[in-house]
């Protein structure tokens, strides 16, 4: 066995870096020209959720082939199911983005999985009572509640920002109804990405036991992360076929406006680049957290927000907006930074009581 030391301070620094490579990772999506959505979709999944996962663990865990003989087959089963779903989750919040831009995305389909994806493992779990009978636990419960707070003060300032973009004439593809739906399933399916990892479990203990140590998750994202993969591409495949734009893989198709094909694929890779990088080091700051270990997808989650919505600020979405608008966000972040310090102090103080 080769167990990894708590450091709760530590690993709430790793949740930041996955935070903001998946605060960026869809930003490169502004600039692909000449390509479906379907084509890049497909192009950057390939990456994220299938090769880099695969190449990941071959890098990080030793004696792979021995750790996939080994571990439980249910356990592979249950985090491909599961990953499946969060595929669907995926592509749900890729569409959304369209709709009603980063800040609102990010805001309702991450702050439900926040909530849900924290919570409701360890009560399923049945741990989630004596869990929050240690010290510290006042803190956690505070920085949850704190943080739903936050991200629902990011949605309204979201809503906002879609009327000042309507009253401005500059709304594009913003739609309301479609974004909000599909943000709705995205956050519902993104909290089930957790249970494919909690599924997972068995077979990163297999993993530390062939001497991972702090890498052991990785060997994990080969099945919930292929089975996101499987649902994405299916409906990817499928969009392809109905418009017949599969060839623009290799060639793009006439249009107006100046468009490079390797850029479209570098753009790709970057997206899914970033989106694996969100998870890397999600794992990373995860195995550091100590007693508390289950607000790993909170903190992720609030950060997550907190970085799209500077991330969008960095983008000009808000430069049209009301003064309301733009001062709603601002409190709206203040409001996850200190969710997320809150967040923070309870993990220490638990980790403390336990040393």
């Amino acid at each position: 066995m080769n167990p990894v030391a708590s450091h709760p301070l530590l690993g709430v620094g790793l949740h930041a870096v996955g935070a903001f490579f998946a605060a960026t990772c869809y930003t490169p999506q502004k600039r692909v020209r000449r390509w479906s959505w379907q084509t890049y979709w497909l192009t950057q999944a390939a990456f994220c959720w299938f090769l880099l996962p695969i190449l990941g663990a071959i890098l990080t865990i030793p004696e792979l082939a021995e750790v996939l003989r080994e571990a439980p087959r249910n356990a592979m089963l249950n985090a491909f199911v599961l990953g499946a779903a969060y595929g669907v989750g995926g592509t749900a919040f890729g569409i959304a983005i369209r709709y009603i831009g980063f800040s609102l995305t990010y805001a309702i389909a991450v702050g439900l999985s926040s909530v849900l994806g924290t919570l409701i493992p360890p009560m399923v779990k049945g741990t989630l009572g004596a869990t929050l009978s240690k010290p510290g636990a006042t803190w956690i419960i505070a920085g949850i509640a704190v943080g739903a707070v936050g991200i629902a003060g990011a949605g309204l300032a979201g809503r906002l920002k879609e009327l000042d973009l309507t009253a401005n004439q500059t709304k594009g593809e913003f739609s309301l109804s479609k974004g909000l739906a599909l943000s709705l399933l995205a956050g519902v399916l993104s909290a089930v990405y957790g249970f494919a990892l909690e599924a997972g479990e068995p077979i990163a203990d297999v993993a530390t036991a062939h001497g991972a140590g702090m890498w052991r998750g990785n060997v994990v994202y080969i099945f919930s992360n292929t089975g996101a993969f499987l649902t994405t591409a299916i409906y990817c495949l499928w969009l392809h076929a109905r418009h017949q734009t599969l060839g623009e893989l290799v060639e793009l198709p006439a249009g107006p406006e100046k468009a490079s094909l390797p850029l479209n694929w570098v753009l790709a890779i970057v997206t899914g680049l970033f989106w694996y990088g969100q998870f890397f080091f999600y794992n990373l700051g995860h195995v550091r957290m100590g007693h508390y270990k289950f607000t790993s997808w909170a903190i992720h989650m609030i950060m997550l927000v907190l970085f799209s919505n500077l991330v969008g600020m960095a983008l000009r979405e808000w430069r049209a907006c009301r003064r309301l608008t733009r001062t709603t966000i601002g409190l709206a972040l203040l409001v996850l930074v200190g969710a997320v310090l809150l967040l923070t102090y309870g993990n220490y103080l638990g980790d403390l009581a336990a040393k």
